[in-house]
């Protein structure tokens, strides 16, 4: 008997298992030597992070952000997001410190969206 692959992957359910009530069987595993160290790790075996930088920008907690996709203007996220495009005007104020020019707004962006009024 071979097992069928379902069509639909919410098909799968787990089935009991026919020989419940007896353990398995594992006389057939072999195990390799090359998976067990032959001693014990030293520091030039870690990994040296000492080159990685971080970066978090902090949000504060409620505020909104949007994540600026290719085509995207700031009135067509104002209308998304508050259901008028002329609060657009209310974006490019929140976010003065990454655009000069409410017409230069550029994928991968994240602006800060205040709060409605």
């Amino acid at each position: 008997m071979t097992p069928q692959q379902p069509t639909d992957p919410r098909d799968l359910r787990l089935q009991p298992s026919r020989s419940a009530g007896t353990p398995p069987d594992f006389s057939n595993v072999e195990g390799h030597g090359d998976t067990v160290p032959d001693r014990a790790p030293t520091d030039r075996d870690r990994a040296d992070f000492s080159n990685v930088q971080g970066h978090a920008e902090t949000v504060p907690a409620g505020t909104r952000t949007w994540t600026v996709k290719k085509g995207d203007t700031l009135s067509h996220i104002a209308q998304q997001v508050y259901g008028k495009a002329s609060r657009w005007h209310a974006i490019f104020d929140a976010n003065r410190d990454q655009l000069d020019d409410p017409d230069l707004i550029r994928p991968g962006q994240v602006l800060q969206l205040p709060p409605a009024d």
